[in-house]
């Protein structure tokens, strides 16, 4: 924790009905800020966290910088729980500030315990009052203790802490190293002595102490053997195996210990379980034997809104069926994953929170779904075109081949339309020239020409009305009818100067506000236009950029934000309008839709 920002689904899911986190951080002071989204989840929530400093054994700046970095991306108060004890620049040891113990490290074994350094013992001390008025900040008890300088006792203070954390209000640090098992233990017994328990937070989620048993899916998997599993945590009570909740049956209850299940009878309050095949049930559902979720219970973390995307296909067409199905149990497993047949480009489009998001799905479309065949590419951007210039066609279709021909005969008028008018077709053919009846098949020999005009993508926003015609009492029918509408469109719609339209979309960016310039200069440098920026909401120095921007300019618009900010950085986009786009940048567009239907 955090890990990387493209699994942060995972990791919300996952704090969201923990009792604590461990943030493990390094003492770089200028990558504090890629903490800030973490951190403003953990307190938008009120998650108890604490904060592990680790490689000490390799920092560059002083600790008291490292926090000082930190404290600005965080809400809550950091609170040192340890101050270090050093051999020049080397970290060799801690002093405790509530039980006033010094410990040299040993790699590999427990610290040793010793005398403070005397250099040592006033700065301890003046660290050890600062840590007690910050939780006096929060303890009317302590502050008049402290007023009246009363030092309360070490069993008092580890209360007062214990309170805080559980109540999200401080946030403890710690520091050590991990690789040479230094400060390592320090950390699981503070986990082991100030962490709230299970009961603490089901009152924090929502959940009251008396009633029903209840269990609360953080997250769903498809298990080899097994199915569907759901991940679930005990809240309130016991839930036995067989049990029956609400209008589901677990086929089984299971503990997973990395790849292997072992069977349960039952799982009491504050374990994990693994239900199996709960049709019907998903990521962030309650389950109580009732049906029935609590009143006032906390929100399960929505889906996080896509930032990248990539076009998914199979070699063979024998596959289609099975990648579909994984596609399904993949986006069942991790809701930031989402797919969708897009209509304009009818690509299968998977959708997720960065590049390697959906490298590692489609290692796992291979590995665990055995479709070997499964390729990804960029995604067609869906443009558009339309037309600058009315015309009037005269369009005939006859065709001779022995017994009845084939003959329609039409005559149109092909208009511009406003933007965002789509498509319209009219009729005011008078006199019966061309008969009622074979006045829709027209209509959709038009349409049908209209799915890719001159330029080769689909045509918008003109009207077509057919003004007059002729028909054959023998040799006319819907077929023929049809295909003088299309001859109509293909023979007119190049004399009525095609113009290429591009998706413009509204583009809501969020980033620190260390980065603002940059990324107005990112803006700019995809043909955006920025429409203005603002202070976050709710976010300590964060800002938010909105802008418009082609839709071809977004697919990897992720990767270099990401990049500006330490990986903070992100965006959210929609849909806004339909724009010309001319010049070299439209014939380069043209030319490689050219290409792709040549070699297709």
């Amino acid at each position: 924790c955090p890990g990387s920002v493209e699994f942060s689904q995972e990791a919300q899911g996952a704090l969201s009905i923990a009792d604590i986190a461990v943030v493990v951080v390094e003492p770089e002071t200028d990558r504090a800020v890629m903490l800030s989204p973490l951190l403003h989840f953990l307190d938008s929530r009120n998650i108890p966290h604490m904060i592990f400093i680790n490689k000490v054994d390799h920092v560059d700046a002083t600790l008291s910088d490292v926090l000082a970095a930190y404290q600005a991306v965080s809400e809550r108060p950091l609170v040192m729980r340890q101050v270090p004890i050093q051999d020049g620049e080397t970290i060799k040891g801690y002093v405790d500030l509530i039980s006033d113990r010094a410990y040299n490290y040993n790699s590999g074994s427990a610290s040793d315990l010793v005398e403070i350094p005397t250099e040592l013992q006033e700065s301890e001390q003046s660290a050890r009052m600062e840590m007690l008025e910050t939780l006096a900040d929060f303890d009317d008890d302590l502050l008049t203790k402290l007023i009246e300088d009363v030092v309360p006792p070490k069993e008092e203070i580890y209360q007062f802490l214990k309170k805080d954390i559980a109540d999200d209000k401080v946030v403890p640090v710690l520091f050590g190293s991990a690789e040479n098992e230094q400060g390592v233990r320090r950390l699981l017994k503070a986990l082991r002595h100030d962490a709230p328990g299970p009961e603490d937070t089901a009152e924090r989620l929502g959940i009251e102490a008396e009633g029903e048993p209840l269990a609360w899916i953080f997250k769903t998997v498809h298990a080899p053997h097994l199915g569907k599993l759901s991940l679930a945590r005990i809240f309130r009570g016991a839930i036995k195996d067989n049990v029956t909740l609400g209008d589901t049956h677990p086929s089984g209850m299971f503990r997973l210990t990395g790849e292997k299940h072992e069977k349960l009878s039952e799982a009491k309050l504050g374990e994990v379980a693994a239900l199996g095949r709960l049709e019907g049930a998903k990521t962030g559902n309650v389950l109580t034997p009732s049906g029935k979720a609590p009143d006032g219970l906390e929100s399960f973390p929505e889906a996080l809104p896509p930032m990248y995307s990539a076009a998914i296909s199979t070699e063979k067409s024998s596959d289609e069926v099975k990648l579909s199905e994984a596609m399904a149990k993949i986006a069942e497993e991790d809701p930031s994953l989402s797919y969708e047949q897009n209509p304009d480009t009818n690509e299968l489009v998977l959708w997720g929170q960065g590049e390697m998001h959906l490298q590692i799905a489609a290692d796992r479309f291979k590995n665990k779904f055995n479709l070997s065949s499964v390729t990804m590419n960029k995604p067609q951007t869906p443009y558009n075109e339309t037309i600058a210039k009315p015309i009037s066609q005269h369009a005939r279709f006859k065709r001779q081949t022995g017994g009845h021909g084939q003959f329609g005969d039409v005559h149109v008028d092909i208009k511009p339309l406003s933007r965002g008018s789509g498509f319209k077709f009219d009729s005011k053919v008078v006199g019966g020239h061309v008969p009622r009846q074979f006045i829709p098949a027209v209509e959709n020999g038009v349409k049908d020409y209209l799915t890719s005009g001159p330029l080769g993508f689909p045509v918008v926003d003109l009207s077509v009305t057919l003004t007059d015609g002729q028909h054959h009492a023998v040799d006319s029918s819907e077929m023929a009818f049809k295909q003088a509408g299309r001859l109509a469109m293909s023979e007119g719609l190049p004399q009525c100067k095609p113009v290429l339209l591009e998706p413009i979309c509204k583009v809501t960016i969020s980033l620190p506000s260390e980065a603002t310039s940059k990324a107005q200069r990112v803006i700019s440098g995809r043909r955006g236009q920025i429409l203005g920026f603002d202070a976050k909401p709710g976010w300590k120095s964060w800002d938010e950029v909105s802008a418009l921007m082609p839709r071809a300019e977004i697919h990897d618009l992720i990767i270099e934000l990401r990049s500006l900010t330490f990986g903070a950085g992100s965006y959210t986009f929609e849909f806004d309008h339909m724009q010309e786009l001319s010049g070299r940048d439209a014939e380069q567009v043209v030319a490689a839709r050219a290409e792709a239907k040549k070699a297709s």
